[in-house]
């Protein structure tokens, strides 16, 4: 595709021809795209478009749905993820999901946090502690929480739920983070935070995250990826995706012209 550049260097994932069908609707159409470890990456587009099917395809939470049928690759660190062989389970320790709407379990700050890795076979008190806690510094929600973590996981704001399921997801110790529009149900405040932890957390982890902001976009993405009706029209570094779109497409949707 004339309109997706290459950023061969430090690949953590890419997808490679990669098609989508929701029984007999075509969903994703021929999607190519790489990317690039500790880096973050930007899925843009109007509603619809196939930007957060995309996402769920890097760690198969489409096969949830039934009648989805994959055609193409993706691989994590150049090993296919879609061979029969893959542990589905621990691949998604290694690329961990954090949704649109902040979804905590029904019991405390901590228990939240400590519940991946007792599922994963962490036992000892004194490691889940550790994981606990360096999880939540993490997270950015230490200070707030660190002396509240038997309160209920309920009883926190909007904005201290979304980066406690953060939290969750760091506690297994992933590798990449994907993000379905996680500041869509948080106000300004909570958004900056949120924002200021994604530009701490690509240090140590490759981000992917799915956005209508695309002024948030332009924040917080090193490159992004711009979706039209199931296809990838432009994929750039994300300056130049902004500032120079080489599709007239991506140009009409950011100036405001559709979408």
């Amino acid at each position: 595709m004339d309109n997706v550049v290459s950023i061969k260097q430090d690949i953590k994932m890419k997808s490679v021809d990669l098609d989508l069908y929701y029984q007999d609707f075509q969903a994703l159409h021929g999607i190519n795209m790489e990317i690039k470890a500790n880096h973050v990456t930007a899925l843009i587009g109007p509603s619809g478009c196939g930007k957060s099917t995309f996402l769920r395809t890097l760690n198969r939470l489409n096969e949830l749905i039934e009648g989805t049928t994959i055609k193409g690759q993706v691989y994590l660190d150049n090993i296919s993820i879609y061979e029969k062989d893959v542990d589905v389970v621990a691949l998604r320790k290694r690329v961990g999901m954090v949704f649109q709407k902040p979804s905590v379990f029904p019991m405390s700050v901590y228990e939240n946090v400590a519940y991946g890795p007792r599922i994963h076979g962490v036992k000892n008190r004194s490691q889940l502690d550790e994981i606990v806690e360096k999880s939540l510094r993490d997270a950015n929600l230490w200070d707030e929480m660190g002396s509240r973590l038997n309160s209920p996981a309920a009883r926190m704001s909007g904005g201290q739920q979304q980066r406690l399921v953060i939290a969750r997801v760091l506690a297994v110790d992933p590798e990449v983070i994907l993000m379905d529009e996680p500041a869509s149900a948080l106000d300004p405040i909570s958004t900056a935070k949120l924002e200021e932890l994604i530009a701490d957390l690509k240090n140590n982890y490759t981000i992917v995250i799915v956005t209508h902001n695309m002024q948030q976009a332009a924040r917080v993405s090193d490159f992004t990826g711009f979706f039209l009706n199931g296809r990838l029209v432009e994929f750039n570094r994300t300056k130049e995706l902004f500032v120079n779109p080489s599709s007239q497409q991506t140009e009409d949707y950011i100036t405001g012209r559709f979408g």
